[in-house]
């Protein structure tokens, strides 16, 4: 086992990946006590039962270190990129370098379009696929303290080890069910920068209300747009600064002074003073200054939608019978809400578009256009044309 703590190391070993067809990569990092993921570990590993894994170490590296041989990897085409569950990799990735593994293997995808159910973890494809286990002692370790122990080191390596064969196999099903441009479509939305961008102007549509008052809203926005650029700025948890039942309770209230601001029930104590009490301050005088043309306006297109309730039972037992013949997770095809959308007469929907339309979305209209009826078959449901 190899650690590697030099640019130049993980150079050497970058180019030697680049002869291969495929390499596999994991992260190990923190993120409970900062607002960006702090990398902690990387494991790589070239294929074959004999290929090398190793780690590199950005912590006993040193403020010298650079992962920018890693990234002329990620940007070399020749070379498939194998995570599983890539999101919060990609995501460190993206705000350290600014790059994005090209092309991408996500596992985790790749198995539920397989087959192998709804966000399917590391382990199951470990046991199911070949054969072995992984030691769960180390999951929760703090991958920051340093030295790491054998266990951390054989834990971190397992996950990228095992996962090379999890790659082969479900490349080669995908390839025999000619449902490889199936992963592509749904791989896109990691590699999309917008997916990792929290803009702080619009942070505030993630806090959850139950109004659908203009100025509360209003409130609500700019107190969240404080909170997101604190947070960003001070690189802490943006719930450090102040948790959505506090921001919720101060745009009721609207505290307009620090004496105010003192009798929240909900604001952390740090938060009643200093700059961030001044920027609470701030931030509800503008929600109240705000003009009713400029107040948020919520997306209240749901409520209007007249969902035919027979068609939308209708669609649930197509859905169900597309999920159990093409032996994938019928959340992955279309969700209930994709459904009344569709028995609304909304047709802007994902079940609708891409590989989705093959499965279920070009039978899905048909129903809807009484091209096709549904009728039993035993235990299964069959469609009749009409």
């Amino acid at each position: 086992m190899r650690i590697l703590t030099t640019t130049e190391e993980l150079a050497a070993f970058c180019e030697q990946a680049k002869d291969g067809p495929y390499v596999t990569l994991d992260t190990e990092f923190l993120r409970e006590r900062t607002y960006y993921s702090k990398l902690c570990l990387i494991q790589m590993a070239l294929p074959g039962d004999d290929g090398e894994a190793v780690l590199i170490d950005p912590i006993e590296a040193g403020e010298a270190f650079s992962l920018e041989p890693l990234y002329d990897l990620f940007r070399n085409t020749s070379v498939v990129k194998v995570f599983h569950a890539a999101r919060q990799d990609l995501e460190i990735f993206f705000h350290e370098g600014n790059v994005f593994p090209e092309p991408l293997f996500d596992t985790q995808v790749a198995a539920m379009v397989c087959g192998f159910g709804e966000q399917v973890g590391y382990e199951t494809l470990v046991r199911k696929i070949v054969r072995g286990s992984v030691d769960k002692s180390s999951r929760f370790t703090d991958w920051s303290r340093r030295p790491l122990s054998d266990a951390q080191q054989n834990y971190a390596l397992a996950d990228v080890t095992y996962l090379r064969g999890i790659y082969e196999f479900l490349a080669a099903q995908l390839e025999k069910s000619g449902r490889t441009h199936w992963l592509g479509e749904e791989l896109s939305v990691l590699t999309d920068p917008a997916t990792y961008r929290v803009v702080p102007q619009d942070a505030w549509k993630r806090v959850k209300t139950r109004t659908n008052s203009g100025k509360f809203l209003a409130i609500v926005r700019e107190l969240a747009r404080f909170r997101e650029i604190y947070a960003q700025e001070r690189n802490i948890p943006r719930n450090r600064v102040f948790k959505d039942d506090a921001l919720l309770e101060l745009a009721s209230t609207k505290p307009s002074n620090v004496q105010e601001l003192g009798k929240s029930r909900m604001l952390l104590r740090d938060a009643r003073k200093g700059a961030i009490a001044d920027g609470i301050l701030a931030a509800i005088a503008a929600g109240l200054a705000t003009q009713p043309e400029d107040c948020p306006k919520p997306d209240t297109s749901r409520d209007k939608l007249q969902v035919n309730p027979a068609l939308a039972d209708l669609l649930r037992v197509l859905l169900k019978a597309k999920s159990e013949s093409s032996s994938v997770a019928q959340k992955l095809i279309a969700t209930s809400a994709d459904l009344d959308l569709i028995a609304s007469g909304r047709r802007d929907v994902a079940a609708l578009k891409g590989w989705r339309e093959e499965v279920f979305g070009a039978d899905a209209l048909r129903l809807c256009e009484g091209k096709i009826a549904l009728a039993a078959d035993g235990a299964n449901v069959r469609v009749i044309e009409l």
